[in-house]
């Protein structure tokens, strides 16, 4: 099986596989197919998180992480490399996992974290991080980044860490 071709239905069936099989042979080997999936995708999107039904993946499933106790509403659309994770530190406002609304739109980067709601028909633009709870029909939206002009070119060469005289010297 071509793991990597599979698409995001045929991902999610599998999912749905893993939470509804009683037999437990079936159930162990569905469980290793979807393990390895998500592993080859670089994603993480447990049985137990909770969703109303299948997001829309416009990009596919890869590079999104979801924490298992983590419940999300119906109709939501979410991009690559989002994470909807946890906050279980002990000196943190906001224990726990997101509760994320109804026709929620995640964009690509964007990173949901802790115990926060994120209100119905809400937009989360690209790359955003959000860390408090989000009123229904808000947008969130990240400042524009600061240019910094200088007045001498810099060098941008690419050097490893091992070649550097940090890490080559031992």
């Amino acid at each position: 099986m071509r793991y990597k071709n599979l698409l995001p239905e045929q991902i999610w069936a599998l999912r749905e596989k893993v939470r509804n099989t009683k037999n437990p042979v079936l159930l162990a080997f569905y469980k290793h197919r979807y393990k390895k999936t998500m592993t080859l995708l670089g994603s993480f999107m447990p049985e137990r998180a909770t969703f109303a039904d299948m997001p829309a993946f416009p990009h596919g499933i890869n590079g999104i992480l979801v924490s298992g106790g983590a419940v999300i509403g119906s109709g939501c659309t979410i991009f690559h490399q989002v994470t909807i994770g946890s906050n279980l530190l002990e000196d943190t406002s906001h224990p726990g996992a997101p509760v994320i609304g109804d026709n929620v739109y995640i964009g690509a980067g964007a990173k949901i974290i802790g115990g926060i709601r994120v209100g119905n028909n809400v937009r989360i633009g690209a790359n955003c991080v959000v860390v408090t709870d989000i009123p229904d029909n808000a947008t969130v939206v990240m400042e524009k980044p600061k240019v910094i002009v200088h007045d001498q070119p810099k060098n941008n060469v690419f050097v490893r860490y091992s070649q550097s005289r940090l890490g080559g010297a031992k």
